[in-house]
């Protein structure tokens, strides 16, 4: 059998459905390709579970000539939208959609009804390919990089005491600390602290690692991805967002603080860890009104207030680290 698993994106999703890549490829027969974005094909690449990798730039038709000719037995449409549906009938192969439960999130979001289960995403992934017998093997989740891209941080950054990895960026402002709260929790803070985040949180990262002491050190904009997860997987400890980053900490079994904003744990995508892991600590303003505002997040709060990471106690972040 040949399956085609589709997730176009983004980092966080995309790592997170790699326990049914290894439990396809452990339990059947089959051979797996996956489809996804170019700008996130580097995260498949390395996964032994996967046999080959296509990417688009933006629509399925780039590959309608080459997905054809592989000739597919089937389809696991893992992102379940109108690009990935529109693809199953050009190559007209079967298809087993992810249920993506909009409406009961929007019910959430809106009316602050919630109907979602309590079930993490992956375990919703994994159900998914019930019909095909395979199980989830309680593995958790897998993240591969080359062995080039390993950062030393004791010649690099010139570290060699234990460190606090700290993700500062996040996709959307609004999941997103303000920066005085992260000058605040890094200044108490004794152990050094790395800040990591993209190209965008560059000139962030420098005011507040020169805000903060001089046991901080900015990375931001200065790596790539995969370099970004070889310093979190040599830390001590990661200090997260809502973001993709924090799920390839949980690929690598680190101990977690995740500072959530404007979405919360009930939409399943908390740190997913296999048994006799390191707990993942979740601090965030709980029974606030306008929260969750959006399942994705915002520019700016909606509201004006930003309560949700404004409220959120320094104090909670740093008791998580440093015990």
């Amino acid at each position: 059998m040949k399956i085609l698993i589709i997730r176009f994106s983004s980092i966080g999703d995309i790592v997170l459905t790699t326990p049914v890549v290894r439990c396809l490829k452990l339990q059947t027969s089959a051979t797996i390709h996956y489809l996804t974005k170019r700008n996130f094909k580097g995260i498949l690449t390395q996964n032994p579970y996967i046999d080959k990798t296509y990417s688009i730039d933006k629509e399925v038709v780039e590959l309608k000539n080459e997905l054809k000719a592989e000739q597919y037995d089937l389809i696991i449409d893992l992102h379940n939208n109108l690009r990935s549906r529109r693809l199953s009938r050009i190559l007209g192969v079967k298809a087993i959609r992810f249920e993506k439960l909009n409406i009961q999130k929007w019910l959430l979001v809106n009316l602050g009804i919630n109907r979602l289960p309590n079930v993490h995403i992956v375990d919703r992934y994994m159900a998914t390919v019930a019909s095909l017998n395979v199980v989830n093997d309680q593995a958790g989740l897998d993240y591969f990089m080359p062995e080039s891209d390993r950062v030393d941080v004791k010649n690099i950054l010139g570290i060699s005491a234990p460190y606090i990895a700290f993700v500062i960026g996040a996709a959307h402002a609004t999941k997103r600390l303000t920066d005085a709260k992260i000058i605040e929790i890094c200044k108490q803070i004794q152990q050094p602290i790395v800040l990591i985040g993209g190209k965008e949180e560059r000139d962030i990262g420098e005011h507040i690692a020169q805000d903060s002491g001089v046991h901080v050190i900015n990375t931001c904009g200065q790596l790539s991805l995969n370099q970004s997860g070889s310093v979190v997987q040599q830390s001590a400890h990661v200090i997260a967002h809502d973001t993709g980053l924090m799920h390839i900490a949980a690929a690598f079994r680190k101990p977690i603080t995740l500072v959530w904003g404007n979405t919360i744990p009930a939409f399943g995508m908390y740190p997913y860890l296999p048994n006799n892991s390191p707990l993942h600590h979740n601090v965030e303003v709980k029974n606030l009104s306008c929260r969750p505002c959006s399942k994705i997040g915002f520019q700016q709060c909606p509201k004006g207030h930003f309560r949700c990471m404004q409220d959120i106690v320094v104090a909670e972040v740093v008791r998580t680290v440093v015990n």
